[in-house]
């Protein structure tokens, strides 16, 4: 089953933020459309293109564009969905259709001699309040015969604040520093094995300007956090070839920072060869996390506290996603590939989601549709 292993050897030499051009560079263009939708309102629409265009036998060079088009409760009423009254917008932008629009293009030039293979790039994004900016590199080196490919990725970001609602920020910049290094293994005909090391560092203006705590009807403050935040992850993936007809590959993260959130990422997901031309499959995800130091129960907060947590993602709370992925070729030598999946998304129930959106939980659907050609 062709399907099958052309994926399995395509994510053998997958490493963080570098694309597996698999030692031979070839132009290629893609269209996808990704969709979002939950519970508290929140739609997202994404299309996205992307181009790659090699210049000569080892050099190519890439562009992609992503939009996406928000439609949000808390963007159009400037406050939270489950508090705010339909009349209540002072405080938000006047826009027509969505709330908000976020352009985002990339740029990146790689090159690959079949040992070596180095990517660099810049990013732009821009939405109604926020910009922006990174800058990326990545390398990778293939030894033992290509048995073993090591990896590092850097990548610096300058994000600026501009928020709708007038609001003066003690900082409007947020900038990311995050490094990666990986190590990639085939055990085995059948079976790799990766692990990644990642480190993180954000500085700045890290809460969100809008969100803010109402207790027993008095106003306790705006979200705010501390403007230094650095994080650990390690993680270990695996790529498992069953036959010509099944693969799966599997992975564990753990990561720590010192707002003392550590979490713990479980998934898998089983690929199964139905034709020549059809894979389908099957994908499961299992996330929990502790809750930061600064983040109190609801109702113990007071207008002197120095940190103010609104955000679900600052207390303990655990998720979970299912997932089906389809993928068609009409045959082994059609330029064009179809991709396109399902998930399904929960997370427990929380005292924070329900305090800001009026739910218990979060329960999204979010969908992908891809079209490859190679040319």
């Amino acid at each position: 089953m062709q399907i099958i292993k052309s994926f399995f050897i395509g994510l053998m030499l997958l490493v963080p933020f570098l694309k597996g051009y698999a030692s031979e560079l070839k132009d290629s263009a893609s269209f996808g459309f990704d969709t979002y939708a939950d519970n508290n309102d929140v739609q997202v629409y994404s299309p996205t293109f992307e181009l790659l265009k090699t210049v000569s036998k080892n050099w190519l060079v890439g562009v992609k564009l992503r939009v996406d088009a928000i439609a949000a409760a808390s963007i159009r009423l400037g406050s939270s969905p489950a508090l705010a009254k339909p009349d209540a917008q002072a405080t938000a932008s006047k826009r027509s259709g969505f709330d908000d629009i976020r352009y985002a293009p990339t740029f990146f030039v790689s090159y690959d001699d079949g040992e070596n293979a180095a990517t660099v790039g810049g990013y732009y994004s821009s939405e109604l309040d926020y910009v922006g900016k990174a800058l990326f590199a990545n390398y990778t080196r293939q030894l033992n015969q290509g048995n073993t490919v090591l990896g590092i990725g850097i990548s610096q970001s300058a994000d600026t604040w501009s928020p709708n609602n007038n609001r003066p920020l003690p900082k409007d910049n947020r900038d990311e520093q995050k490094i990666d290094l990986s190590i990639n293994q085939l055990i085995s005909p059948t079976l790799s094995l990766q692990f990644v090391y990642s480190y993180m560092n954000s500085k700045g203006f890290l809460s969100s300007p809008y969100p803010f705590l109402i207790q027993n009807g008095t106003f306790i403050g705006f979200e705010n956090y501390p403007d230094n935040r650095t994080g650990h992850a390690f993680a270990l993936k695996g790529l498992k070839y069953i036959d010509d007809a099944n693969a799966m590959n599997f992975s564990y993260r753990y990561y720590v920072d010192d707002w003392d959130i550590s979490s713990h990422t479980l998934s898998t997901e089983w690929l199964h060869d139905i034709n020549d031309n059809w894979m389908v499959g099957a994908r499961v995800r299992y996330y929990i996390q502790t809750a930061s130091n600064f983040v109190k129960p609801i109702g113990g907060a007071s207008p002197t506290d120095k940190y103010i947590a609104v955000d679900y993602r600052m207390s303990a709370f655990d998720s979970y996603d299912f997932g089906i992925p389809v993928r068609y070729k009409p045959s082994l030598e059609s330029p064009y590939t179809f991709t396109f999946s399902v998930d399904y998304y929960r997370t427990s129930d929380n005292a924070y989601i329900q305090q800001w959106f009026g739910e218990n939980s979060i329960q999204a659907i979010y969908t992908t549709i891809r079209v490859d050609y190679e040319f």
